[in-house]
């Protein structure tokens, strides 16, 4: 690893980026535990000061998703599958994206949620976390995963318990408390082999290495979204601009909540939540419930369920989303995908 360091840390107008294969033994370096904590804290520090290159955060993701267990999946369902990939250090803000996907898993249509325990330097609360919460249990194996997808259209992964060199270096990012561009990596494993996605973006500087990396993973429909902490989930109290990656161009669309009437200004006191509040109000809105102090966030549901919808060919326009989505907060659709998916995680095999 010290050869790689040499490389990456010398300074602001010496430092070079790695070539792919010089990265890729840089990753197997840490996979193998060749590298000391104070080589891997000194690696990831210095790509955070030179920003990291397509070709390294390519080179870090394919070598940590060859040393990790990817999920079974029936053919059928994995041809519709879609990876909805958020931020790990999770959420302040509410968490649209576990509703909206179950709502979507009532459609039979088959998402896949991803995340580990929560990391610095938000330590927000992770999906992991909310979706333990809510009753779901998310410490299981691929084969248990693969299953849940396949039956219930709905899955979530430990990405960590999958991907042990990830957990390996999880005490060397605590301890370091800033953001390394292993917080982009893990979020790409990919490890259920989607042949689509809808990533989360914090910066639009890192659009063009994440359009390159979506490029490289050969999605068949993929969507970077520059959505509220980083997240795939869509604000509403702003437009919001979507990319689409295709083969060799980008697509820019922009959504505005206001055109369907379900902008609200934002509200600073209902952008942090704790982790009981963000399962509470979960419950809530998928069980039908439309009281005046959901609005805020039952309209976030329904906007980015809706833009899914439609970003995903389930419907020909937003606003046909928007009553698909409606409709089946009225009947309990989603709270009924909720009951079967805690039931069924329950039994299956970790």
């Amino acid at each position: 690893m010290k050869q790689w360091i040499k490389e990456v840390a010398k300074g602001k107008k010496r430092a070079r980026d790695l070539t792919f294969d010089e990265a890729s033994q840089a990753a197997q370096s840490i996979i193998d535990g060749e590298a000391t904590d104070i080589q891997v804290a000194a690696f990831l520090i210095a790509q955070r000061l030179k920003n990291e290159s397509p070709d390294e955060l390519a080179a870090f993701v394919t070598q940590f998703r060859q040393a990790a267990s990817l999920i079974p999946i029936s053919p059928d369902k994995r041809q519709q599958l879609i990876d909805f990939s958020g931020p790990y250090d999770g959420r302040k803000t509410f968490a649209a994206t576990i509703p909206s996907a179950l709502l979507m898993a009532a459609e039979r249509i088959p998402v896949f949620l991803h995340s580990s325990d929560t990391l610095p330097p938000k330590y927000g609360s992770s999906l992991k976390s909310i979706l333990a919460e809510l009753g779901v249990a998310s410490d299981h194996d691929a084969t248990s995963i693969g299953q849940s997808i396949d039956k219930h259209c709905i899955g979530f992964a430990h990405t960590e318990q999958l991907c042990q060199p990830l957990a390996n270096v999880r005490h060397i990012r605590e301890e370091i408390g800033v953001r390394s561009f292993i917080n982009m990596a893990e979020k790409l494993l990919n490890l259920s082999n989607a042949p689509s996605v809808m990533l989360g973006i914090f910066h639009k500087t890192v659009l063009d290495t994440n359009v390159d990396n979506l490029r490289r993973l050969n999605f068949q429909k993929a969507f970077i979204v520059q959505g509220a902490e980083g997240s795939e989930d869509l604000p509403i109290h702003r437009k919001s601009f979507i990319y689409e990656i295709t083969e060799d161009t980008v697509i820019s669309r922009d959504l505005d909540p206001a055109d369907y009437h379900l902008s609200c200004r934002k509200d600073p006191d209902k952008e942090v939540l704790t982790l009981q509040e963000q399962a509470a109000l979960i419950e809530a809105i998928v069980a039908g419930e439309t009281s005046d102090n959901l609005t805020y966030y039952r309209n976030q549901v329904i906007f980015n369920t809706a833009a899914r919808y439609y970003l995903f060919g389930k419907v020909r326009s937003l606003a046909e989303g928007i009553d698909l989505t409606m409709s089946q907060l009225e009947d309990g659709s989603g709270r009924d995908q909720l009951q079967k998916w805690q039931s069924f995680m329950k039994v299956v095999k970790k």
